[in-house]
């Protein structure tokens, strides 16, 4: 395994990959001293050390010259810059032989550590964990916490990738976390990026040919996975995954921009990297799932590989966000004019994917695969993440752009859908405070070229507003979440619409079942839920809509986001603007 790992005479092993280099050393700080590694015909460098103790402090001298932290290193206390240290590999897990549900039965919270508490830390996340579990959560979902510069970042600017970032409590603050989270019954996933590592600490470039000048990429650097030299890299992100999996329990992944690996081999890294998690958990008798996010409407992402896929378990439906931000907001700048359609809106519910193969006017291209096939459950759905309240100029949840009935409608599209819920940090309550983007480089021009991409990323959408400074302090603690508003006002009644909704989905089979008939009339969807369940939404903003049934099924109602719909549904129903109602068969 590469990094610094504990052999069972005790001996410490350290492993790196650099090419590179002839000559590697090992730099131990404790008492100043350098070590030989021996180098081997594909560039690996290892030596074995008896006297190393978790928490020394070590580096790599290439060449005689450069010292550099290890790459795979398991912590970096002092940040990116500054030396490597070792982590004890053992921990007393309390929660054993542990399973997380199905993702048919998962509902998903997502996380940023640093803002989720004042505290900003692994360990603050503990106590609010025997509530999520009572309000419905199965699965939370951390950002990525892999180490990046400084103490405050979304995290997709990584660059220790082994490291769990030093100011949110390192590795053992992680791990009593997840241990946290088993013993509630919850499952924990983690954001990974295996597509770019940030710029700023980033000392690849010197070990190896991590990267490659043959695809062009907005994050920079493109890494080098279908080159000379990328088996060695794809190692390096494989056993990235599997290190998540054996050293934290961690349940599952979430995939960042996988469409934006760029790889021409036949058997491509995505598809190694899945294969590779799912013959581990098999070995292990463990269930870990693979989710990816990927904006290229593609069947064969979740396409089991026998049939010519990929093979992940699931990936992120962004379309059906997309149509139900369009519909309560009216936003139609950038990515949302392709969401325009009512129509769009009925068939993301009906099959899945919003384009199947027609044109994009948004891409100038024809854009999607058809997916009505496709099993509901190989889709997280949402109606808030932090791509789409972040990469808003002033970072607005979708609290700020429109009212309660808006916030219950989508809770309603969430919650009862067949697909797999994902919930925002905070949404379950209507959190007012916006989730912005924030950094803490501590290269200045870095800092300015950062301020000066998110005002070019805005014009796409006509946003007139002067963003907040992603490097003020005061950006960043703005982001943080308020739980104790659930108990006030309008925040305590979203909170119980939604435990109820949660309440529902756990109690009534149809609820998680895959099966779904959608039918619409003006501006209502209806959405039957297997055999006993109809589901109404009125997506007209300002006026009552009708529907008739000629079914002549007799059903009563479970739950009403207006009270205002009949007890038993008749055969012609309107609802009001924004309406939502669910019926039960008698």
């Amino acid at each position: 395994m590469l990094g610094a790992n504990l052999l069972k005479n005790g001996e410490m092993q350290f492993t790196v990959w650099a090419p590179k280099a002839q000559q590697v050393e090992l730099h131990l700080l404790k008492d100043d001293r350098y070590i030989s590694m021996q180098r081997d015909e594909r560039g690996y460098f290892t030596c074995r050390v008896a006297d190393v103790q978790a928490g020394d402090r070590y580096l790599y001298r290439l060449d005689g010259e450069k010292e550099r932290p290890d790459p795979t290193s398991h912590s970096q206390p002092d940040g990116v810059h500054q030396a490597s240290a070792v982590v004890d590999p053992h921990y007393d897990w309390q929660a054993n032989n542990w399973l997380p549900p199905t993702l048919r039965n998962s509902v998903f919270y997502e996380i940023h550590v640093g803002t989720f508490t004042p505290e900003g830390t692994f360990e603050a996340v503990i106590p609010h964990l025997p509530r999520l579990k009572e309000f419905g959560i199965t699965t939370i979902e951390l950002m990525p916490i892999a180490q990046f510069p400084g103490d405050r970042n979304w995290g997709y600017d990584g660059v220790g990738m082994y490291a769990p970032q030093n100011s949110y409590g390192g590795a053992d603050g992680l791990r009593r976390l997840v241990d946290a989270a088993h013993l509630q019954g919850m499952a924990v996933f983690l954001d990974v990026v295996y597509n770019h590592l940030g710029p700023e600490g980033n000392y690849l470039w010197d070990y190896g040919y991590y990267f490659t000048d043959r695809y062009r990429s907005s994050w920079g650097d493109v890494l080098n996975f279908d080159g000379a030299y990328s088996d060695e890299v794809r190692r390096f992100f494989i056993e990235n995954a599997l290190y998540w999996l054996r050293d934290f329990h961690i349940d599952g992944f979430r995939l960042d921009a996988t469409h934006a690996l760029f790889d021409l081999n036949a058997v491509p890294f995505l598809e190694e990297l899945t294969a590779s998690i799912h013959e581990w958990a098999d070995e292990h008798s463990r269930r870990v799932y693979v989710i990816a996010e990927n904006d290229q409407s593609n069947r064969k992402t979740v396409l089991p590989r026998e049939l010519g896929g990929v093979g992940l378990d699931a990936q992120w439906l962004d379309d059906l966000h997309h149509v139900v931000h369009h519909a309560l907001t009216g936003e139609s700048d950038g990515y949302y004019m392709d969401y325009a359609s009512f129509d769009l809106l009925v068939k993301v519910f009906r099959e899945g994917f919003a384009y199947s193969g027609q044109y994009s006017p948004h891409l100038n291209r024809r854009h999607g695969t058809p997916s009505a096939d496709i099993s509901p459950d190989h889709y997280v759905i949402c109606v808030q993440n932090h791509d789409q309240v972040g990469n808003r100029m002033l970072g607005e949840r979708l609290t700020q752009l429109t009212d309660l009935a808006g916030l219950k409608l989508a809770a309603g599209v969430l919650l009862t859908s067949p697909y797999v819920p994902l919930l925002f940090m905070g949404e379950e309550y209507g959190e007012p405070a916006p989730f912005l983007y924030f950094i803490s480089h501590g290269d200045e021009q870095l800092v300015n070229a950062v301020r000066e991409g998110r005002k070019a990323e805005f014009s796409y959408f006509k946003w007139q507003a002067e963003p907040p400074d992603p490097f003020a302090r005061e950006t960043f603690k703005r982001s943080t979440l308020n739980h104790d508003l659930r108990h006030e006002g309008h925040h305590a009644e979203l909170y119980a619409y939604y435990a109820e909704l949660l309440r529902l989905r756990r109690e009534i089979p149809a609820l998680t079942s895959l099966q779904r008939t959608v039918t619409s009339s003006g501006k209502i969807v209806c959405m039957d839920r297997g055999s006993d369940v109809r589901v109404l939404m009125n997506f007209h903003m300002t006026e009552a809509q009708s529907i008739t049934f000629e079914d002549g099924l007799r059903f009563n109602k479970i739950f009403d986001a207006t009270d205002s719909a009949p007890q038993s549904l008749p055969q012609t129903l309107t609802l009001p603007p924004k309406g939502f109602v669910v019926y039960q068969k008698s």
